[in-house]
């Protein structure tokens, strides 16, 4: 997977004690900057005078850990090439001077410098332009800038929270694109169709002020690939992986049970990589699951969503080196096993696979195997003897800055794994899906 999620937890895992205090400080805080004005009396007719007074009302949530969001009911405005939101029926007299209004960056990854500069920030306004186009129905206000060039950031800080955000209104709902790429609703156009009924607007690009009777913006994330329980009840992740298999028409809901009556082989997918983290014997793993009773494909994560998801789906157990290409579980089968391997090292590398992938996959009922490999089948072996400090010391590694520590575990370390010591983790998936 691209290395900013990476980065990102790595560098919050050795600045975590420090910032403890400023979370819980920043949390209490937060809770006053939330924000309520007078009732919504109704939507701003479609032809009407826009002269006429619409009472309204905004709730904006800066409070949780990975995104900012507001949602606004009433006579709301927005230009889009100007970054504005109008919003200009109400008294903010007792909480905001016009110098102080709360601006925001729609994109679920708040804390994220990096991300957030690829990200457009959009202001407050009370004053009252003209509109030029009336919409019937809701907006929904998101970025498609930060990191969704990688399919992992797709998924985990876009289009999960935008499922949650935005499935309540049945499609009856219109998506406005800030920072778009067209690359990005190619390939998530069936999940951007199947949740508006409405053709998405790059509203980057729009000189006209487009009028709404309610608008949310920003996403509301809970954590990576993940949806919260107690804020989504309505939703879950398994409601979303059903979302899914309707969407890319899906044939297969539960993987294969072993000792049931069904006599296929169960199928397992090896998601190979040709740049970094690669799999140097990929055709003796395949010859000894063969052996072991699997048909197995070898294949390499595809841009072509619809195709592959197929593919993961008819697969039965899928396993490859952490990146992004992990991603594609969401399309797997019940009940189906996930194995991911750890490269070097895993004291550093092992919290973050199991955030970013580990424990999502447990509540999307997937089974889930880890393998740690030995410095025996790391490329490592042949630039840096045993004893030194990138197998003995990586947080010493770690001092030297993200750019070395990266340069070294992420994109210049290839896996030769140890056929026989993987043979036993093939084994234990054998006797998941059995289960």
């Amino acid at each position: 997977m691209d290395n900013s999620i990476v980065a990102r937890s790595f560098s919050q895992h050795w600045r975590k004690k420090m910032r403890r205090g400023a979370f819980f400080g920043g949390l209490v805080l937060g809770f006053f900057i939330c924000i309520y004005f007078t009732p919504y009396q109704g939507p701003l007719p479609f032809g009407a005078d826009v002269t006429t007074p619409v009472k309204s009302r905004i709730v904006c949530n800066f409070t949780e850990p990975e995104s900012d969001f507001c949602e606004m009911h009433g006579d709301i405005r927005i230009l889009g090439n100007s970054s504005t939101i109008f919003f200009p029926h109400f008294s903010v007299a007792d909480m905001f001077t016009k110098n102080n209004w709360p601006r925001i960056k729609p994109y679920a990854r708040k804390t994220d410098e990096g991300a957030l500069e690829r990200v457009r920030q959009f202001r407050f306004s009370q004053e009252m332009p003209r509109c030029t186009q009336n919409h019937r129905v809701p907006a929904i206000l998101f970025s498609i800038g930060g990191y969704t060039g990688n399919y992992y950031h797709s998924f985990s800080d876009v289009v999960i929270p935008l499922y949650t955000t935005s499935r309540k209104f049945n499609g009856q709902v219109q998506f406005l694109l800030a920072d778009m790429k067209v690359f990005w609703t190619a390939k998530f156009q069936v999940v951007l169709k199947k949740l508006s009924n409405y053709e998405a607007i790059d509203i980057d690009k729009e000189e006209g002020v487009h009028c709404f009777p309610s608008m949310i913006i920003g996403l509301k994330k809970y954590k990576e690939l993940s949806i919260d329980p107690l804020t989504s009840p309505d939703y879950s992740v398994t409601n979303f992986r059903e979302f899914l298999r309707s969407s890319y028409y899906l044939k297969r809901e539960y993987a294969i049970r072993l000792g049931s009556k069904e006599k296929r082989r169960p199928r397992m997918l090896i998601i190979s990589r040709t740049r970094t983290r690669k799999l140097m014997n990929e055709h003796e793993l395949v010859t000894m699951a063969q052996k072991l009773g699997f048909d197995v494909v070898l294949a390499e994560a595809s841009s072509n969503i619809s195709e592959f998801s197929q593919l993961v789906n008819s697969c039965d157990v899928l396993m490859g080196v952490h990146g992004a290409g992990l991603t594609n579980i969401v399309f797997l089968p019940n009940n189906a096993v996930f194995i991911q391997v750890l490269p070097i090292p895993f004291g550093d590398i092992e919290w973050i696979a199991r955030t970013t992938f580990g424990d999502p996959s447990k509540t999307m009922n997937l089974r889930y195997l880890e393998y740690k490999i030995s410095e025996k089948e790391s490329s490592l072996i042949q630039k840096y003897p045993l004893d030194h400090e990138v197998f003995k010391n990586p947080p010493l590694v770690a001092q030297k800055g993200w750019s070395y520590f990266k340069s070294i575990y992420l994109e210049n370390q290839n896996l030769k794994l140890d056929v026989l010591r993987f043979k036993t983790t093939l084994l234990e998936a054998l006797q998941m899906l059995s289960m």
